[in-house]
């Protein structure tokens, strides 16, 4: 299958590059990035020479992406607000897109507009292209050939949430979700708050009360729940380089060993869900380079919640591994194929 990568240079573009170029039923054609076209792949990233010897980044130009027949699938690795650019053309000419953007995320262009701060750029592109978590979403996505990658912090609350919102186990009410991201969940952005000096030997929240991937959150756990969820979402940067760690505070309706079994019966066919014990609790360090997202819960008997800790990679299971991990699954490629 012949795939491209648009904005190869940021953190989960470089991540598609190594997933991507070492994939056994993927060849990497382009790989596009504005700020270092015409060097080498292989010099930017000395570690995947190996993989990627007669690579160069070229200039990211919608219009020769969707005219060009020999690439099948187009991986768009861009800030929200850009990737709409590369999204209509490459759509009018029939490729397959996976989007690791939020700009097909949310299917309404009014809750858009409320997080993002303007109108949505393309509101007639968010009917065709659905929000895909791979262990999750309804066989009938991979029909679609615009596909929304899910954000990191969601993917960390909504595997372990949906299946029992679904199930009518947990309240509606008063759920409060902590996460904390590695440095790396910013992108490669110059900031001063994201200096090593300030970053180090450091916790700080940020983007409350209304963190824009609260909106995600919310619109997926809504449908879950069919009735409105009551979130309290709180965002932290941790001096680690990838990771997400979240913890889920949520009044339960029923017993632990009900809550696991549920589990269980979503997730038995998952191969990169993880479910430990009660009172075995997740690590970042566990999961950092891998696919897979580790969960566990415990009941709090003084307050009634449900405690629920969940681990990933921002990077891959928060990004770029999903998106290959959607690819696989859209192409009936083993679900596993070129992922930990």
């Amino acid at each position: 299958m012949k795939t491209a990568i648009v904005g190869a240079s940021g953190y989960s573009g470089e991540e598609l590059i190594r997933l991507l170029s070492q994939h056994p039923e993927a060849e990497l054609c382009a790989v596009t990035s504005r700020s270092l076209t015409g060097q080498k792949v292989a010099d930017v990233l000395p570690k995947l020479s190996h993989c990627v010897q007669d690579l160069t980044f070229t200039e990211s130009s919608p219009q020769a992406l969707a005219d060009n027949k020999e690439i099948e699938t187009v991986f768009l690795a861009l800030p929200h607000g850009v990737s709409f650019e590369y999204a209509e053309p490459l759509y009018n000419a029939g490729k397959t897109i996976i989007d690791l953007s939020a700009d097909f995320r949310l299917s309404s262009p009014s809750n858009y507009e409320k997080y993002y701060g303007k109108k949505h750029p393309a509101p007639h592109l968010l009917d065709v292209s659905p929000y895909v978590l791979p262990e999750i979403s309804h066989p009938k996505w991979m029909d679609a050939q615009l596909i929304a990658c899910p954000g990191c912090y969601p993917t960390s609350v909504l595997i372990p949430l949906i299946p029992l919102f679904k199930a009518g186990q947990i309240s509606h009410k008063n759920v409060v979700i902590n996460s904390y991201s590695g440095v790396s969940g910013a992108g490669k952005t110059l900031k001063e708050d994201l200096l090593f000096t300030k970053v180090n030997e450091n916790l700080k929240a940020y983007g409350l009360p209304k963190h824009r991937h609260l909106s995600e959150i919310s619109e997926q756990l809504d449908t879950a729940a069919f009735e409105d969820v009551s979130i309290q979402f709180c965002p932290h940067l941790a001096p680690i380089d990838r990771g997400i760690h979240t913890t889920i505070v949520v009044p339960a309706k029923v017993s632990i060993e009900t809550i696991y079994t549920q589990w269980e019966k979503a997730y038995s066919d998952a191969p990169f869900v993880k479910i430990f014990s009660s009172g075995i609790f997740p690590e970042t360090k566990n999961v950092v380079g891998t696919n897979r997202i580790e969960f566990s819960a415990v009941y709090d008997p003084q307050t009634e919640n449900l405690v629920i800790t969940s681990v990933i990679d921002n990077l891959i299971k928060g990004a770029s591994g999903q998106a290959v991990q959607i690819f696989n699954k859209k192409f009936s490629l083993p679900e596993t194929t070129g992922l930990l």
